[in-house]
């Protein structure tokens, strides 16, 4: 299934956009955008999907989304009456040498955690999720200190759990970045079919040894590892929509029954059917 694009623009007299209990409970969105996202709900529990990540939230939850993170919207399949309180803003919302003042240090680190996803818990989440939900009724300019506000006691928070959403490591170089993202869009459009590494290799035009090297400093995963990793990532999102186990392994590129349930096994901890018994009662 491919991640959609979402365009994001800054609401009018601000650097932000806010989003308030946008309804979108009957909508599978898997999406990205280069926008920061936090997002709080409440009064409801529900899938939270970041990237690789997928766990249960119960009542509420509050996460700090980076940017291009793949995510679902939190209240999919959401039944209850809930309240929902999304703010989107580009990394350089208030140019980039403002972030650059000491006084900022502690915002700067919970930027940089954020782009592996954070979730929040505890008193955090309630204190933060309140604020969140009064930050649109603000005056422009207060909306702006409120914000920063809210950052300052993220940042400063011990309540915290990183949900590793993010698989690519940004500290190697364009090209080699660049070389791992045709694998990943090669992956995403194929991966319902056999793929050999000869293939994926000489779209890498690298040898086969050359390309299980790369790939594994690259990911820390061989190819076989990030490519069934993959395809359980996209079994669980039909378990999600109510697919028998059946049709999600025939549609994810896996040929056998048996080797998918040992696949997803060892991969999420349990069984196909465990999964979607556990997300769906």
């Amino acid at each position: 299934m491919k991640v959609q694009f979402e365009e994001i623009s800054p609401d009018r007299d601000s650097s932000f956009h806010i989003l308030l209990t946008p309804h979108l409970s009957d909508v599978f969105l898997w999406h990205h955008h280069p926008e920061y996202e936090i997002v709080y709900i409440e009064g409801a529990s529900g899938t939270r999907h970041v990237g690789e990540h997928i766990s249960r939230y119960e009542d509420s939850d509050l996460v700090f989304i980076g940017p291009n993170i793949p995510h679902l919207n939190f209240d999919y399949g959401v039944k209850t009456d809930y309240q929902k309180v999304v703010v989107q803003l580009m990394p350089n919302f208030l140019g980039e040498s403002f972030w650059l003042a000491p006084e900022c240090g502690a915002i700067r680190d919970l930027f940089e955690r954020a782009r592996s996803g954070i979730s929040f818990h505890g008193q955090t989440k309630q204190i933060i999720g309140q604020a969140l939900k009064q930050l649109a009724q603000h005056p422009p300019f207060n909306r702006l200190l409120e914000l920063l506000n809210i950052f300052q006691q993220l940042a400063m928070s011990e309540e915290w759990t990183s949900l590793h959403g993010n698989s690519v490591n940004n500290s190697y170089n364009l090209s080699e970045q660049l070389r791992l993202k045709r694998v990943s869009y090669f992956i995403a459009e194929h991966y319902t079919r056999r793929i050999e590494i000869d293939e994926v290799a000489g779209l890498s035009n690298l040898t086969k040894a050359a390309f299980c090297r790369y790939f594994k400093r690259m990911t820390h995963l061989t190819f076989t590892q990030y490519l069934n990793q993959y395809r359980v990532n996209q079994a669980q999102r039909l378990l999600l929509q109510n697919h028998t186990v059946s049709e999600a392994c025939l549609a994810c590129g896996f040929e056998s029954m048996s080797y998918f349930n040992k696949t997803f096994r060892r991969v999420t901890g349990e069984n196909p059917l465990q999964f979607k018994k556990r997300h769906l009662r």
